[in-house]
Order: C-alpha cells, then structure tokens, then sequence
C-alpha cells in the first residue's frame, strides 16, 4: 500500500540480525487518519481479526500499537499469528514501564497458537519475539507515522513469492519444510524468591513447547542461586547470552557449581563477577581444583571483550590462571577491590594482549607497596588504545605516580583519567597536568584533593585550599591551550563521607544544598 507524507522519504539503517534489507515508502496521509482508521477498526473486534488475512502488512504495525494501547487482547493474540515480519519487537512497545500481564499473555498465547498449528500458515514469517525493551525501538518509531520512512525486516513480501494452485493440484505438493523454532529474547535477572508473572508464563511457555520455542537471554543477570533459577538457567539457549553479570556473594564451591552453564556461554562478549568468597574450611587442593575448573572456562570463550572482577578473593597470585585461558584481546579489563600482587602485576604487563584494549580499571587495588614498573609497562604497551583509565583510591604515592607521566603521556587515544583519592601532592598535579596537556583527545580528569588542600591538624578537606588548587589548575590550563580540558576534583565530603565532585564548589552533594 503506496503512501505519501508531508516530509521526503528518508533511509533508515538498522544493526539488528533481522534487519536485512529496506524498503522506503511514503505516507499518504496524516498520522490522525491513520489512527482513527485503526481505532475505527478495533471497535469490532471480530471484523478487525478477519481482516488480517487480507490486511496489507504496512497496516499491521500502527493496528498492532492501537490495539496494545487500548488493551485488545484477543486481536493482539491474533496478530501474532498473522505478523507479517520475521521479528515482533513488543518489548519495545512496553519501554521502561512493567509489562501489562495480559497483554503479555496475549502474545505468548497467540505465538503458542501458531506453533500448534500443523500447517505452516502462507503469511507466516515470525522468526523472533523480542521482549527486550531497549532494542528496536526504531522499528515502532517508523511505523507510527512521527517518521517519513517505512522499512520491512527482511526481504519484501515480492521476494518470496506464493504459487497459486488449483483444487487438484494438492496432490503435486511436496512435504513441508520443517518449521525452524521460533527465538523469544528477554532480559533476564535472577533474584531471590519466586519469579514474577509474567516470566512464570513464559518459562511455562516454553516448557511446554521445547523444541519448538527457544528462550534467549542476551543480558543475564544472576543475584542469587537457588533451584528455581537454576531451572529457568537450563530452559536458557546459553549460547545467546552476551552479557553476563554474577553479582553475588558466592562461595568458590558454588562458582565451581555455575561454571559449566559458563563454558556454553560461546558469544559472551562481557562478563562481570562480583563477590565470589573463599572459605577457612575449604583445604589448598580443594580450592586449587575450584579455581582450576572455573578459569578452564575462559578457553569456551572467545568472543570475551570485557572482563570486571570486583572483591574476587581467590584473584590474589591466580591472575595468570585466567590470563592463559583468555582466547582473544580484552577491550576492557576491570579488576576493582581485589586483594592484589605484585607478581599478579606484572603478569598482567606481561602477557595480557592490549592490541584492542581500551578501557583499564584498577580501583580499590592497593598499590602502596607495589612497585611501578609493571604498572608502567602495561600503560606505555596499551598507549596506542587506550580510552579510560581509573586508578581511584589505589594509595598511589607521589614516586609512583611520578614513574608512570611517561607513559601516560603516550596515551594518545586517552579520553578519561581518573585517579580520585591518593595521596600525592600538587608538584605531581601540575607534573601530570603537563604531561597530558598534549593529548588532544583527553577531555575529562578526575583528580584526587592534594594533600595540600587537607587541615594539617584534622586531615580534614579545606574547601578553601581546594578553591586555591582548582583556580590554579585552571589557570594552567588557560595558558597551556586547552581550556576545554574539564579537571574535576572527587573527593569524600567531609560532612557526609560520600564522593563528592568540585569544581570548586561541591557539586550535588546534598550537605551544600541550601535549604
């Protein structure tokens, strides 16, 4: 159905697998039309459901958001059946908002539906239902009219054409193909308790149609382990998870339990682990075959892009366990609030690949007595890459810190530094501020309050001192060129405790929010 809007037609790209080719049309229109015809139509339901089987499909799209917008549900039910693209982004229509359960249900029902069907129906191309709720978000954008550009998923309907057959002709018809099963993607997160409803419904869904329905999981986040989160994990395709989140305080005897669901995890692209604890009453061997078993998973990973391990108590003289077993570059590696060595170190600057890195996390590593070779080894061999660096409250001195200017001054893709609460003092501010001035692409610092700016007697900050520091700093910048160069001091609130951002004056902290 040609179409004709008010604004010229304008492509549109999408990234999605399912996005393959494009069509432009144009609207014929006003959006309101559209909209009442749709409203118009619902107002029947039983007509609006006969309709689908001759209902062009460029009107499926704005039928299906009036019908999910007046709650229709037996014609959404219906819709699904008859969905003439290969992908139904519903997620996208629910946004930030929790999912209405029985338009929920309305959809799984309609998809149970066609699945039971021992016909493949003419018009079916549903391949995927995407229950994520921050993907395809341009495909309702379009369709809705606030955009001059339509666009199919897929090749046209011309692309795959039907042959017409007369009443004896059934005969000459060959077996169906087999129906390839139908993916649903969803976001998940497996906390403590029972599941809510609407994934309840699902997870029966999917039970009941195995084979033929296919859970997904692209962001999984696990925060407690229990046996119903282990069974919905087994009704998971693993190998469709990318993100991955352990955010748990777990025992190494229960991260050696999760990690076979782990090694199916082939197109995991992040992985963070949070939390795992080592236990008095577990002996060397017992941990040592833990940890064994855990690493060996890395080598099932080679799509492994980004890696955050935070308060992980085993890492301590193991990080050349993991480093072995990673199968491809990092991009990022975080390793935050780890008990840390200077070997760990120096196996990191030695044989961790930073063709690809760029982004470099240390946080809350205690650095004081660790030397700063490798540190600046491993910074001067990722300075082709490198975007962000974090080295907050590491107790970096000002020998240390002095030792890795150098390198730092290499970094020539550097985009964010940060080195909040360490003790160094404003020679090695204004020194690092110099070395640095010269790349271009750095914009933001998060510097650490020098020591300069603290009460001699209390240790307390002085806002005032600090006013000083940040006026010089600034002033510096002015005269070396870059003045669009932000320097952000974050340091603990002395009223509250909490981070605080000056720049001079504190910034959203709500001890100086007047009253």
């Amino acid at each position: 159905m040609a179409m004709s809007g008010q604004t010229g037609p304008r492509t549109l790209r999408g990234e999605d697998h399912y996005q393959g080719s494009f069509i432009t049309m144009s609207l014929p229109a006003p959006r309101r039309l559209l909209e009442l015809a749709c409203q118009s139509l619902l107002k029947d339901e039983a007509s609006a459901i006969a309709a689908l089987e001759l209902l062009p499909r460029e009107l499926f799209p704005p039928l299906f958001m009036a019908a999910f917008a007046g709650k229709h549900n037996t014609v959404l039910k219906m819709m699904v059946q008859a969905w003439p693209f290969p992908c139904l982004p519903l997620g996208a229509l629910m946004k930030d908002r929790q999912p209405d359960h029985e338009i929920f249900q309305a959809a799984l029902d309609g998809l149970d539906a066609l699945l039971a069907q021992e016909t493949r129906p003419r018009r079916w191309k549903l391949q995927l239902l995407n229950l994520q709720k921050k993907v395809h978000q341009e495909f309702w954008t379009v369709w809705s009219g606030t955009r001059a550009d339509v666009c199919s998923l897929l090749e046209p309907e011309a692309a795959l054409p039907v042959r017409k057959r007369g009443k004896g002709d059934s005969s000459r018809a060959g077996p169906s193909p087999p129906v390839a099963p139908v993916q649903v993607f969803v976001d998940l997160c497996l906390k403590e308790g029972i599941p809510d409803e609407s994934l309840s419904y699902l997870i029966k869904k999917v039970t009941e149609r195995r084979g033929s329905l296919h859970l997904c999981c692209k962001k999984l986040k696990v925060f407690a382990v229990s046996k119903q989160n282990m069974n919905i994990l087994n009704m998971v395709q693993l190998d469709s998870v990318q993100d991955l989140e352990l955010n748990c305080t777990w025992k190494l005897s229960t991260l050696k339990k999760f990690a076979p669901y782990l090694g199916q995890m082939g197109n995991l692209r992040r992985f963070l682990l949070s939390h795992i604890l080592t236990s008095s009453r577990t002996t060397l061997e017992q941990e040592e075959q833990c940890i064994g078993q855990v690493t060996a998973q890395f080598r099932s990973l080679p799509c492994l892009q980004e890696l955050c391990l935070d308060s992980v108590s085993f890492l301590k003289g193991r990080l050349d366990q993991i480093l072995r077993c990673l199968k491809s570059p990092l991009q990022t590696l975080s390793i935050t609030n780890c008990l840390f060595l200077e070997r760990d170190l120096r196996h990191l600057s030695r044989h961790l690949n930073v063709s690809q890195l760029k982004g470099l996390s240390f946080n809350g590593l205690n650095l004081t007595h660790i030397r700063s070779g490798p540190l600046q080894v491993l910074i001067e061999k990722a300075s082709l890459t490198l975007q962000a660096l974090e080295l907050d409250e590491c107790g970096i001195l000002d020998p240390q810190f002095m030792d890795i200017l150098s390198a730092l001054s290499h970094c020539s893709q550097l985009k964010t530094l940060s080195f909040c609460e360490n003790p160094i003092s404003m020679t090695v501010l204004e020194d690092l501020l110099r070395h640095t001035v010269g790349l271009s692409k750095l914009t933001r610092v998060l510097y650490a309050a020098p020591l300069e700016s603290y009460e001699e007697s209390s240790g307390t900050l002085h806002l005032g001192k600090l006013a000083q520091v940040h006026a010089v700093l600034k002033q510096l910048l002015q005269k070396l060129g870059r003045p669009d160069m932000v320097w952000l001091c974050a340091s603990p609130c002395p009223r509250c405790g909490d981070r605080t951002f000056y720049d001079p004056e504190p910034i959203l902290c709500p001890c100086y929010v007047s009253v």
